[in-house]
């Protein structure tokens, strides 16, 4: 909801960083695969429980999610790093919430679920309707920098992230957060839906 206002800070914010990287030849998918790992590392954190930790990783895979793209807009953007950075995030996205049901099975499981349901929902539109709307020459003026079609909902990046740093700070508020969020995302999921039907009709 919030992205595209939240893009000319961003790059404000990771040019001058992306810089300092750039001159220590360091490559913008270089920094996307750390990013992954390091947010990847925020599972087995869950599972036992460290969510301060969790939380960390998470907030250093976001900075890489942002200094990857200012990185790459420094030199050439391709399109490998556009397709890592969205595959990739995809992943880490699904993993804070199953690192949240291996903590407490049987307190946050079921929200858990949830959560993955609507992430699928959010996910699959946001591919599907990136991929049509490039086949029909739409473009997306919010988002210039970004290597992909972006289609706007309730629940974006940072959304999402505010929502990650939220679970990790209240814990034992995981079900009813993750609950609240889940249908956020299947409204996203609708939305998107609706804007394929109407933009994509014969």
């Amino acid at each position: 909801m919030l992205d595209a206002r939240l893009l000319p800070l961003q790059s404000k914010l990771m040019t001058p960083p992306a810089r300092l990287l750039s001159r220590a030849g360091i490559s913008p998918d270089q920094v996307t695969l750390t990013g992954f790992f390091l947010g990847a590392l925020a599972l087995p954190a869950l599972w036992s429980g460290a969510t301060g930790v969790a939380l960390a990783l998470i907030l250093a895979n976001r900075l890489a999610d942002g200094l990857d793209g200012a990185l790459a807009r420094l030199r050439t953007p391709t399109a490998r790093g556009a397709f890592l950075d969205i595959a990739l995030d995809f992943v880490f996205y699904a993993l804070v919430p199953l690192g949240f049901a291996l903590m407490d099975p049987d307190r946050n499981a079921l929200a858990a679920a949830l959560l993955l349901a609507s992430f699928v929902g959010t996910g699959s539109s946001f591919l599907a309707f990136s991929v049509i709307a490039e086949q029909q020459g739409l473009t997306a003026r919010d988002y210039p920098t970004k290597g992909i079609i972006y289609s706007s909902g309730l629940t974006e990046g940072f959304e999402t992230i505010v929502f990650f740093c939220a679970i990790c700070i209240w814990p034992t508020a995981f079900p009813i957060l993750a609950a609240i969020f889940s249908v956020a995302a299947f409204l996203t999921t609708v939305s998107r839906w609706a804007m394929g039907w109407h933009l994509f009709r014969p």
